[in-house]
């Protein structure tokens, strides 16, 4: 793959936030990704899904929304993975950073959000729907995102395992809530993480194709 990676800290507020910032060569879009609970930036899935990405021309930032000492906090409580407040702000400030320092240049911005992570990808989007051009949530929360999901205008893609039921549910019932802009789609015989063969790169390929088709570059601001 050619391109540029780098190792970057991104001000939000009053804290830094480390992340992994990869450009292939000719990108059309930049997704950045929101993990899920109890996950960091090098959560293998995410890992394996922003490589797909990378082969599709799509560049990717995987950033931790937690500080190392709110992460200390969260091992013991596991109360700040589920403060989606908190979560939405720090990628809407990401967000806001990619678009005024441009280190991505001026390509269209998409979210990909895991787990609790999909709903801070939601809320994050209905605040920044000027600056957000795509969402994908992979076996996601999006009922999380509560009264932000109908004012989402952003093109939704929700993936969930086949054999997820409890969550399929909840998709179901944040589809509702989405709207025309949402869309669910499950993945025959998977369970929540993917794990079973060939499933993972199924989540990876639709992904793609989602931010491929609508992170145009003519959206850019």
């Amino acid at each position: 793959m050619q391109g540029w990676q780098d190792e970057v800290r991104i001000p939000v507020g009053d804290v830094e936030l480390p992340a992994d910032l990869t450009m292939p060569a000719g990108a059309s879009g930049v997704v950045l990704f929101a993990h899920g609970s109890g996950s960091s930036r090098h959560s293998p899935r995410n890992v394996a899904v922003a490589g797909t990405l990378h082969r599709h021309a799509l560049g990717t930032v995987l950033v931790d929304l937690l500080t190392p000492a709110e992460d200390e906090v969260d091992a013991r409580s596991a109360e700040l993975r589920f403060d989606i407040g908190l979560l939405a702000s720090r990628l809407a400030g990401v967000v806001d950073w990619l678009a005024a320092e441009r280190p991505a240049g001026t390509v269209p911005i998409g979210l990909f959000g895991a787990s609790t992570g999909a709903a801070a990808a939601l809320v994050a989007a209905a605040s920044r729907a000027d600056r957000v051009g795509a969402v994908v949530s992979r076996g996601g929360r999006p009922d999380l995102a509560g009264d932000a999901l109908p004012q989402v205008r952003t093109p939704t893609l929700l993936l969930v395992g086949g054999l997820d039921d409890e969550v399929i549910t909840l998709n179901e019932r944040a589809l509702a809530e989405l709207g025309d802009v949402g869309e669910l789609r499950v993945v025959p015989g998977a369970t929540h993480l993917f794990e079973e063969p060939g499933t993972l790169e199924q989540v990876a390929d639709q992904a793609a194709t989602w931010f491929e088709t609508r992170l145009a570059p003519t959206s850019a601001s």
